[in-house]
């Protein structure tokens, strides 16, 4: 989507998302077979290729992330393993997992990439990608302690449901983070210092966005839709124009 375009739905964001070659280079792996299995079933329905190499060097278990070829982010297939591989979305809704826990270089490197992913039980992996770069994104608002973070929950009744969500969002509301929540009112969170905000359209019931705007540098933005039950489509970015552009869409349409 051309820059000076206007958005009449949060999908047009993703016309403005390159088209770029990316693949994971497992490097001198010692972890049993049944990991690089796990890592190719994760990303087996994405544009994102996986190739597995044994090099001369020193360390053994490296994750690279290759962008159009080069070397982008490098991360230990153990912290792969111990934050995403190994782990399921209930651990995001019970606890503070990815929010306290970080997230590994090689999978925050994959910005700009338009994803397509399936959550349980059609996959066990592929919808965690976004649950972590959601929590990364809080823990950077957080972190920052001021600017605005505005979060699409589908349905708001999760901010009371979800112990780890409300838990995360408690701890930002104790910032100076002017935090707005959207969604279907069907629980409005109470005693929670945040602006609500409530709807029914597609884009309320529909959206999964995150997105921090500090007064200074450049900020973090996930935009996803639920394309079909269970099934979605989005892309995280860095980019400062485009998260300043969806920060303005959700201010202005929601």
């Amino acid at each position: 989507m051309a820059a000076d375009a206007s958005p009449s739905h949060i999908r047009d964001f993703f016309d403005g998302v390159s088209d770029t070659d990316i693949s994971l280079v497992t490097i001198n792996r010692t972890q049993p077979k049944p990991v690089q299995e796990l890592l190719a079933d994760a990303f087996s329905t994405q544009s994102v290729d996986l190739v597995e190499r044994s090099l001369p060097r020193d360390d053994d278990d490296i994750v690279a992330l290759c962008k159009d070829g080069e070397v982008s982010a490098v991360s230990s297939l153990t912290e792969v393993m111990r934050s995403f591989l190994l782990v399921n979305a209930d651990r995001f809704k019970t606890g503070t997992g990815g929010f306290d826990g970080g997230i590994p270089d090689v999978l925050e490197g994959m910005a700009e990439t338009l994803f397509d992913l399936r959550g349980y039980p059609a996959s066990n992996k592929e919808k965690l990608l976004l649950i972590l770069i959601s929590r990364h994104i809080e823990r950077l608002a957080y972190e920052r302690g001021d600017g605005r973070l505005r979060s699409t929950f589908q349905r708001l009744s999760r901010l009371e449901d979800e112990f780890g969500t409300r838990t995360v969002y408690e701890r930002l509301a104790g910032r100076t983070v002017d935090v707005h929540v959207y969604g279907v009112p069907d629980g409005v969170p109470e005693q929670l210092d945040v602006t609500v905000h409530r709807g029914t359209s597609d884009e309320y019931r529909n959206s999964w966005c995150v997105v921090f705007r500090p007064p200074e540098d450049d900020g973090a933005a996930l935009v996803a839709h639920q394309q079909q039950p269970n099934r979605w489509q989005g892309f995280w970015t860095y980019d400062p124009d485009t998260v300043d552009r969806v920060d303005g869409y959700l201010d202005r349409a929601f």
